[in-house]
């Protein structure tokens, strides 16, 4: 035995030993790539042509295997079980292609990104930057720490900053000599590369203006963050054969199939913001205790409420509190939760609030001592300062939890901070102790509690209401999903829902699919006619090419459309014309009186050119509409990429290996190449 065979089985043995280990640790592909290389390595032992051949054998050999064993589960899917998967592979592989919309139907959801929403939180970043830069120019604040309390208590008086437009901040000094010595040059070259500053309308007043070609990046910036986000919610969901797509402002998913729980999920699962917030409780200002009762609408169900609201640490080092008020809005029979928030909005949007505060909500439970449970009963409002102390983009985890301090067996999900997002809200807790301190998700208070010291480890909670356990259960994991997968940039608002049959009917995709089959049955037969036992190498390497290329689409979970199929129909015909370039020019060969093993070399060495010259020119047309196009042509052209890479390697590569065993294994005197040889 020569070294070259005892290393090949050496190696043979080594990955049959680790094929073992990996099927008993229950590691598929590490299983799968050890019994790959076991028939990669048996192959090169063996008594056949020299090592080089017998090891691209083997590898080509190998790969057929491998494409294989990926695609199993999507033959038995696409044959409707007739060619079955057993069951082991079948658990074990998680992606597979399946049928499109066109194919077999399913929903199309179209939602509109609210963009101004995107537009006016960046006002806001640059609103709470100037306050900042005006603080340290009065010498109210020092360094990059964010503003206390005190210090923008202390800055009203000294300057108003106002955001009435989206797109717009005003500032209002109380001394307009403030203008030209506060706005200094470090301030303008701050931010007039994306604002515009104008005078006016009043003589203390500078108002700054977001640029249009700024206001246009964030709008495109949203919607793409925003299709990002979905399409991250809807793999974590597992449906892999959705599709996400965008136009202008709105964002297209296509779920194909006939799964009603799990158009449901999704759109639940979409339509959640997700936006976290973490903001201070203004409870010295007494918003709605100056609500007068000819402002209360009738027949809404608002009343004012008293309560003792904490308000910090007294200079005896004791909790003090502060009386404060707040608005209540009691449920009606047979209304959900959302439509009576919805009217309590809209009272609430009546009022005059600063710029600089808004209300938020928060639900009221009631425990009903007979059922044992709790339940909602409405809302009530708070007077909260405007600006995020922490925000959700600070989350580095979020995680499913159960109480187990209530006895009752309830879930929450407990948030994980980065360590910037520790250190703030670190921060924020302890200049703000005997406070309250609420949890805003999706513009609604899920808690206010008081902060009792400075919180450090980075880590909050949030509640899930007054359900019973189970649904607190499953809106947990929801909660869970979108918080890992990240906030929507701003709100998505559903603009078109509908329930769609195969845009195609079945007796079109029955005649597309018998088209393509015949088609690609006659163009196989004729290279057999014509190329005799050259065309059979054609036609198996062009048989490997789509299996090939179907394993590759699988192992992307691709969907297969109707314009899919049409680009595998294409990739057929460009895989054999690189087969027709290669036997024309071996037969060329031949003619001009060269021996078979000199025709091989020089019909490949010269059809290489030509087939690589028109597989690079179809690659780019295909990157181009990949690139460009949507839906339909996007499938179209990631099927012909596809095909166009396997082609290369199964025209050029694999029948190499035949007409080079033939002429350098059979040694045979004449080629196989058509009716003159």
């Amino acid at each position: 035995m020569n070294s070259s065979k005892r290393n090949a089985l050496i190696l043979a043995l080594i990955f049959a030993v680790a094929a073992f280990l990996f099927y008993k640790a229950d590691s598929f592909w590490g299983l799968v790539t050890s019994v790959l290389i076991v028939v990669w390595a048996l192959i090169g032992a063996l008594a056949v042509m020299d090592g080089s051949w017998r090891l691209r054998v083997g590898f080509v050999a190998a790969l057929f295997l491998g494409a294989l064993v990926a695609l199993w589960p999507s033959i038995e899917t696409l044959t409707r079980g007739k060619i079955p998967c057993p069951a082991y592979v079948r658990d074990r592989i998680t992606f597979g292609i399946a049928p499109g919309l066109d194919l077999q139907g399913g929903m199309r959801l179209v939602y509109t990104v609210e963009v101004d929403e995107a537009i006016a939180d960046k006002r806001n970043n640059f609103a709470e930057e100037m306050r900042q830069e005006l603080a340290v120019a009065y010498q109210l604040h020092s360094g990059d720490t964010r503003l206390t309390r005190d210090a923008m208590t202390k800055l009203e008086d000294k300057v108003r900053i106002a955001t009435p437009e989206s797109h717009i901040i005003r500032l209002k000094f109380k001394d307009p000599a403030d203008i030209k010595g506060k706005l200094d040059e470090r301030f303008q070259r701050k931010f007039l590369q994306e604002l515009s500053q104008t005078l006016g309308p009043a003589s203390d007043e500078v108002t700054f203006k977001i640029r249009s070609e700024v206001e246009s990046s964030i709008r495109e910036r949203a919607v793409g963050q925003a299709k990002d986000t979905v399409s991250r919610r809807v793999d974590e969901l597992g449906l892999r054969e959705a599709s996400v797509t965008t136009r202008d402002e709105d964002i297209i998913v296509e779920v194909p199939g006939k799964d009603e729980k799990a158009f449901n999920e999704i759109k639940d699962i979409i339509r959640r913001t997700a936006r976290l917030e973490f903001k201070m409780v203004d409870d010295t200002k007494d918003f709605f205790g100056k609500v007068k009762d000819e402002e209360l609408p009738e027949g809404e169900g608002i009343t004012i409420y008293k309560e003792f609201a904490p308000d910090g640490i007294g200079g005896d080092g004791k909790a003090k509190s502060i009386e404060t008020h707040y608005a209540r809005i009691v449920r009606r029979d047979n209304e959900t939760m959302d439509v009576c928030r919805t009217r309590f909005k809209k009272w609430a949007a009546s009022l005059s609030v600063p710029d600089d505060r808004q209300i938020g909500f928060e639900a009221i439970t009631e425990f009903d001592p007979d059922s044992g449970r709790s339940s909602d009963v409405g809302w009530r409002s708070l007077y909260l300062f405007k600006r995020a102390e922490v925000t959700g983009d600070y989350i580095t985890d979020a995680q499913v939890a159960q109480d187990q301090s209530s006895g009752l067996g309830g879930y929450y999900v407990a948030l994980t901070f980065s360590p910037v997002g520790s250190d703030r809200f670190e921060e924020v807790t302890g200049a703000n102790i005997q406070r309250r301190f609420a949890i805003i998700l999706d513009d609604i208070v899920d808690s206010a509690p008081v902060i009792k010291s400075k919180i450090g480890g980075g880590h909050a909670s949030i509640t899930m209401g007054a359900a019973d356990p189970e649904q607190q259960l499953q809106n947990a994991r929801k909660l869970e999903l979108v918080l890992r997968s990240g906030a929507l940039p701003a709100q998505i608002t559903p603009s078109n829902e509908s329930l769609i049959g195969p845009s195609l009917g079945v007796d079109a995709i029955q005649q597309g699919l018998k088209g393509m089959v015949v088609s690609s049955g006659l163009v196989l037969i004729f290279m057999v006619f014509y190329y005799r036992k050259a065309g059979l190498v054609a036609d198996a390497a062009v048989l490997l090419n789509m299996l090939l290329q179907m394993a590759i689409l699988a192992s992307f979970s691709a969907t297969m459309t109707l314009p899919g199929i049409a680009g595998l129909a294409l990739t057929i015909g460009i895989a054999v014309d690189a087969n027709v370039l290669i036997n024309e020019r071996i037969r060329e060969e031949l003619r001009a009186g060269r021996s078979v093993r000199a025709a091989v070399e020089v019909g490949y060495s010269k059809a290489f050119a030509a087939i690589l010259d028109g597989h690079v020119t179809v690659f780019i047309s295909g990157l181009i509409l990949a690139q460009y196009g949507s839906g339909p042509v996007k499938g179209f052209a990631v099927t012909l990429i596809v095909g166009i890479v396997a082609s290369l390697f199964t025209g050029v590569f694999c029948t190499r290996l035949v007409f080079d065993w033939w002429a350098r294994g059979a040694k045979v005197k004449t080629l196989s190449v058509g009716a003159e040889f």
